[in-house]
């Protein structure tokens, strides 16, 4: 896929970073020319699941590009057309619930209202301990949107999180492809 750039933006879904980290190394072992992205409190948080600033180094080192964790740095990439396709991984529930109802506070928002302004597909990797919960509303609005795309997702825990749904990091970069194309991949629910 040389010459395709894509944005990746990750959100505050901590425990799914290692995984998400592997989805963007995926893309760019497949050719892919990624523009690093973070949410603020992705960018700034430390948590039990490691240091932000090592996920930052970690990204910066495997991309060769500075991450974008603002507003004002991600708004251009929609108007300036830089990417081909953008994409939240993981997207949490709050972000998703964002997006749904219009709130364009963060970098993660902002990055996806200026792509989906400009026609640009947006893929959504998610990962919220409520999508089944609070957010199903939030997927229920954005699963028919023109320009979004899911990662195929599930349930990861039904006993235990009955209401929590992760997808499937492995699939990314297939949903990428089948993004630009303009089809969402199937099924997305697994």
């Amino acid at each position: 896929m040389e010459n395709k750039k894509v944005g990746y933006c990750l959100t505050g879904s901590y425990c799914t970073f290692q995984k998400s980290l592997s989805a963007l190394s995926d893309l760019l072992e497949h050719g892919f020319e990624v523009f690093p992205m973070m949410s603020e409190n992705a960018y700034r948080t430390d948590t039990r699941f490691g240091l932000a600033k090592d996920f930052v180094e970690t990204i910066e080192k495997m991309t060769g590009k500075r991450v974008l964790s603002t507003i004002s740095e991600v708004e251009p990439i929609g108007p300036k057309k830089y990417i081909d396709v953008m994409v939240l991984s993981p997207c949490t529930g709050n972000t998703l619930s964002k997006i749904a109802n219009g709130i364009t506070d963060t970098a993660a928002t902002m990055a996806t209202k200026a792509s989906l302004r400009n026609g640009i597909p947006v893929v959504i990797a998610l990962a919220t301990n409520d999508g089944l919960g609070q957010s199903a509303k939030s997927l229920g609005v954005m699963l028919p949107v023109k320009n979004v795309y899911f990662v195929p997702l599930a349930q990861d825990d039904p006993i235990k999180k009955p209401t929590s749904l992760v997808c499937d990091f492995t699939r990314v970069r297939e949903t990428v492809l089948s993004a630009m194309e303009g089809k969402q991949i199937q099924s997305v629910l697994f």
